[in-house]
C-alpha cells in the first residue's frame, strides 16, 4: 500500500511506505525518500523543453558493458523499451553487428567455426565498429540515442586478456565516437557463469573472464558508471534508467561529440 504525500516546502512528491508510518502518532512525517517515478516524468519534462529550444540537441551513445552473462543484452532490451514507451527516439544496436560480411566472420570464430589469429580477429572487430561509425554519427547528431550493447572496451578487455599489449589494442579504435556513457554491470566471473547458457561461446571460460574482468578495470574514464549486476533485475534496471535519463539529458542540451582514446 503507498500514500502520495505533498510537501509544503517543496511542493514535490514522495512515497511512503505504510509499514514506515505510525498511525497512532500524531505529528509531521520524517525523511520522505523522493519517489523515482517523480525524479523520472521531470527529466522527461526536462527533454521535452531542451528539444523545443535548443538547437544543438542531439541524441546520446550509451554503452553497456560487462563479461560474459553479465545482464548487458537483457538489461539494454529494458532501457530501450523503457524509452521508446516515452517518446523518445532510440535504437539498440550490438556489437559485434553479424549481419555485415565482417560480423559474419566473427560469428563463425566465436562459435569456433573457424580459426584466426589473436591480431587478426581484434582488428575484425575492430573493423567491424568502424565500418558503421557514419551511420552512428548521423543517427546521434539527427537526435537519435543509440543504446550499444559492447563497444571498444570489450575488444580491448577481450584481446588483452589473451597477452595482447592493451596500447596495441586500443590503436584501431582512436578516432571512433566516444560513448557519453558506458554503463559497466559489475558481476563477479563466478556469478556470471551460474547464469542459464553460460559456455556456449568461445569466450565463455572461467579463468579467461577473470582476465578479461582485470583489464576493465585499467579502462575506466569519466563516462563510466559502475552499476552492482548482482541486484535483482527491476532494481537494476531502475538504476540504469535514471543514469541514462541523466546522461540524455546533458546531450540534449548540446554537449559536443568526443572521440574515443584521442590525445587531448
Amino acid at each position: 500500500m503507498m500514500f502520495k504525500v505533498r510537501s509544503q516546502e517543496s511542493n514535490m512528491q514522495v512515497c511512503w511506505h505504510a509499514r514506515t508510518m505510525n498511525f497512532g502518532r500524531v505529528g509531521p512525517l520524517r525523511h520522505p525518500k523522493i519517489c523515482p517515478c517523480s525524479q523520472i516524468r521531470s527529466s522527461f519534462r526536462q527533454m521535452q523543453m531542451n528539444t523545443a529550444h535548443n538547437d544543438n540537441s542531439r541524441g546520446s551513445l550509451i554503452v553497456l558493458e560487462g563479461l560474459d552473462r553479465s545482464g548487458k543484452t537483457s538489461q539494454s532490451n529494458r532501457l530501450v523499451t523503457f524509452l521508446k514507451e516515452k517518446g523518445l527516439s532510440v535504437e539498440l544496436w550490438r556489437f559485434p553487428d553479424r549481419s555485415t560480411s565482417t560480423g559474419q566472420m566473427i560469428s563463425a570464430y566465436l562459435a569456433n567455426e573457424s580459426q584466426l589469429d589473436d591480431r587478426a580477429i581484434h582488428l575484425l572487430f575492430s573493423a567491424n565498429r568502424w565500418e558503421k561509425r557514419s551511420l552512428m554519427e548521423s543517427k546521434v547528431m539527427s537526435g537519435t540515442s543509440l543504446i550499444i550493447d559492447r563497444y571498444s572496451y570489450s575488444g580491448v578487455a577481450f584481446s588483452a586478456a589473451k597477452g595482447l599489449d592493451v596500447e596495441w589494442c586500443k590503436a584501431p579504435e582512436v578516432g571512433l565516437i566516444a560513448p557519453d556513457l558506458v554503463i559497466y554491470l559489475d558481476i563477479s566471473a563466478e556469478k556470471a557463469a551460474e547464469r542459464g547458457g553460460y559456455g556456449t561461446e568461445r569466450y565463455e571460460q572461467l579463468e579467461f573472464q577473470k582476465k578479461v574482468a582485470e583489464h576493465y578495470q585499467t579502462l575506466h574514464d569519466a563516462s563510466w558508471k559502475i552499476v552492482d549486476g548482482g541486484l535483482p533485475v527491476e532494481t537494476l534496471e531502475e538504476r540504469i534508467r535514471e543514469i541514462a535519463l541523466g546522461c540524455i539529458l546533458t546531450c540534449q542540451k548540446g554537449k559536443p561529440l568526443s572521440k574515443l582514446w584521442q590525445a587531448k
